[in-house]
């Protein structure tokens, strides 16, 4: 099943995720779909937040970036209950875009590394450091989880000069390739 994806302006993505445990209905179905969602939808990530469930859950298949970072080959992973737990002081500029927020790209700072914890999908616990554009791809789907939008990095001056662009795209007006669902009413703040 192809789930759509929630766009700007979803209540949704905007709430704190919570933990779930091993026993949560259906998760390896809804693993599965998500996957098959983020394939669908040409994405390399995707946060349960984003098809309207607010647990702590993302999906990573950074291995189409392989081309540019080595470090990407088949790098799938499946992350719950995820805490990043230690930063690099070093940031790297790079241009992100989501499929959240269709049509938007925009360059955003993040830490070039990151030390993580996470269960996988048969809930054995991992700890990872990781760098490049998996520690980038990972920042990009945890915020989700923790109700942050990429677009919530900008500086305020660039915040101001997309403001207009990001309500038109929360209130339906912009094309995608891929299922999406709108917000439920009209949408006039789209930043948290």
């Amino acid at each position: 099943m192809i789930f759509p994806v929630n766009i700007i302006g979803s209540s949704v993505l905007r709430k704190k995720a919570i933990n779930i445990d091993k026993d949560y209905k259906n998760l390896s179905e809804i693993i599965e779909n998500m996957f098959k969602t983020m394939y669908e939808s040409e994405g390399v990530g995707l946060a349960a937040p984003q098809i309207g469930k607010a647990i702590k859950l993302f999906v990573i298949d950074a291995s189409p970036m392989a081309d540019e970072d080595a470090d990407c080959e088949n790098y799938k992973r499946v992350f719950i209950n995820a805490e990043i737990t230690n930063y690099s002081k070093e940031e790297v500029l790079m241009n992100e875009g989501c499929l959240s927020l269709p049509g938007v790209r925009e360059d955003i700072t993040r830490s070039e590394e990151i030390n993580i914890k996470y269960y996988d999908e048969n809930f054995v616990m991992h700890e990872e450091t990781l760098s490049g554009f998996r520690a980038r791809v990972v920042q990009h789907e945890y915020d989700h989880t923790e109700g942050i939008l990429f677009t919530d990095h900008l500086a305020s001056l660039k915040k101001t000069l997309i403001r207009n662009k990001l309500r038109a795209i929360a209130n339906g007006k912009f094309k995608a390739k891929y299922k999406v669902r709108l917000a439920d009413k009209k949408v006039k703040n789209v930043f948290a």
